[in-house]
């Protein structure tokens, strides 16, 4: 994965650097050895790594803008960084960067039950915002597969969603405002504590705009009470390609579950030797979840089931019991984890339109005997974000780059039948050079002309999202 060489003259400035950092923040708040700055060389994407010139590890949003301003002032570009927890690259520095980590920003500062929103700092991981709530009876609805350990900042970085995003949206639909520090050290607030702001739509550009224009380090969030009840039923099948079309005559239907989960054998067979849920040893399954009072559930898992029934399934498994509730989740909740103890893998997250499953699935398997790689199929179904796990060995001298360029057929084919390339993971350094395959030059121009006005000196977040070669007049250095 190309990067662009580190400027010779921020790297000869390092202790100088290195010392202004200290003089705006605690002691321990400045991390700048070689051997503690391995642990920020790399994200979840472990392919690519490069130690950062320093780390920063701020407190609050006065600290944030005080570093803004000394790298700023010092042409040192700037890397964002939650928990580290990207599949897309979107945290990996540069030899000449700073790594601004917010992970010791976890406080809760406001919230509201009247008006449903909570605010926190943007450290806070996501489990830990509907933890501040939940005794309460209410919870944050955006859940990603990593929300034990991802930060609400890199969840507005790349607008993640989760299983339960059918019907509950994605982060884009559950933010309502953040405070926003510029690369200058400007710090604005945009939106707030109410459905709608004014004027331009501001908050929507800064959500998904992955650490490109400002560093978010409050965020306003929308909370949920509790819904009365919930229940996923498991539906297993002979074929991906009959599942995927179940999945898109639910749809159809009117139905909308809290969550439609796709797996394939591939993975069944991980998670079942991972997390032994009791999984049926099938070519695909579904997990279905639908929510309300009684009488909604058991209408829903009946019209749920007649259209199941219709593509002949080898089993129709409903909770009966919280117990039997978390087992079947069970195993989709480890997924990620299972396929890791299996094989190195590389997991794409195209979007598609549902109709369009069984033709993707189809067309994955071709060029996965194609590539001569395996992939495992788990993805949030519902709303055709696709998962593809590409299975590789990374001490394989060629794996790694058959891996990738399979997964750019894949993303292709995801573009090709009317989706696009992320759905939440973000573009990072693993899709941008396919940013072109989804947008005309003119729309990256567009796109890069709203970095211009946020960014002007190109400092933030070097190297991601925009093909190198389009922005190369635009980047510091």
């Amino acid at each position: 994965m190309d990067m662009p060489a580190p400027n010779a003259v921020v790297l000869a400035r390092k202790d100088r650097i290195v010392e202004r950092l200290r003089a705006v923040l605690p002691a321990d708040a400045v991390i700048s050895a070689e051997a503690e700055l391995r642990v920020y060389e790399c994200d979840a994407l472990t392919a690519y790594r490069c130690a950062p010139l320093a780390a920063v590890l701020p407190r609050t949003t006065a600290e944030v803008a005080a570093v803004l301003k000394v790298c700023h002032a010092e042409g040192v570009p700037v890397v964002p960084r939650g928990s580290g927890t990207s599949l897309a690259g979107g945290a990996m520095p540069t030899a000449d960067a700073v790594i601004l980590g917010v992970a010791r920003m976890t406080g809760v500062l406001e919230v509201d039950y009247p008006n449903r929103f909570i605010r926190v700092q943007t450290g806070r991981t996501n489990l830990a915002v509907t933890g501040a709530v939940e005794a309460d009876g209410f919870f944050y609805a955006p859940d990603p597969s990593s929300q034990l350990a991802c930060a609400i900042a890199g969840n507005i970085a790349m607008n993640s969603g989760g299983a339960h995003c059918l019907k509950y949206g994605v982060t884009t639909n559950n933010l309502l405002g953040v405070t926003l520090v510029q690369m200058d050290g400007t710090v604005v607030e945009l939106g707030g504590p109410f459905m709608d702001a004014g004027g331009i739509d501001l908050l929507g550009v800064i959500c998904g705009s992955e650490g490109q224009l400002g560093v978010v380090t409050e965020a306003t969030l929308r909370i949920l009470p509790k819904p009365e009840g919930a229940r996923p039923v498991l539906i297993a099948f002979d074929s991906s390609e009959v599942a995927g079309a179940c999945v898109s005559d639910i749809i159809k239907a009117g139905v909308l579950p809290v969550a439609i989960e796709f797996m394939d054998r591939p993975c069944i067979e991980a998670c079942e030797a991972f997390a032994k849920a009791g999984y049926p040893m099938t070519e695909a399954l579904l997990i279905v979840e639908v929510e309300g009072s009684e009488a909604e559930i058991a209408a829903q898992l009946e019209l749920i089931g007649e259209i199941a029934r219709r593509h002949a399934p080898v089993e129709f498994r409903e909770a009966r019991s919280e117990d039997e509730a978390k087992r079947i989740w069970l195993g989709r909740k480890s997924a990620f984890g299972a396929m890791g103890q299996i094989n190195d893998y590389m997991c794409l997250d195209g979007t598609i339109p549902v109709s369009e499953l069984p033709r993707v699935l189809r067309g994955i398997g071709t060029l996965s005997r194609e590539f001569g790689l395996d992939v495992a199929n788990v993805f949030h179904a519902g709303d055709g974000n696709m998962h593809p796990l590409i299975l590789f060995n990374a001490n394989t001298p060629g794996d790694l780059e058959r891996c990738e360029a399979l997964g750019a057929e894949i993303l292709k084919l995801c573009v090709e039948v009317g989706g696009c390339l992320t759905g939440e993971h973000g573009v990072g350094i693993e899709k941008r050079d396919l940013m072109g395959v989804q947008y005309a030059p003119d729309d990256l121009e567009a796109q890069m002309q709203v970095k211009d006005v946020f960014d002007p000196g190109w400092l933030l977040n070097p190297a991601k999202v925009f093909p190198l070669a389009a922005s190369a007049g635009r980047r510091a250095g």
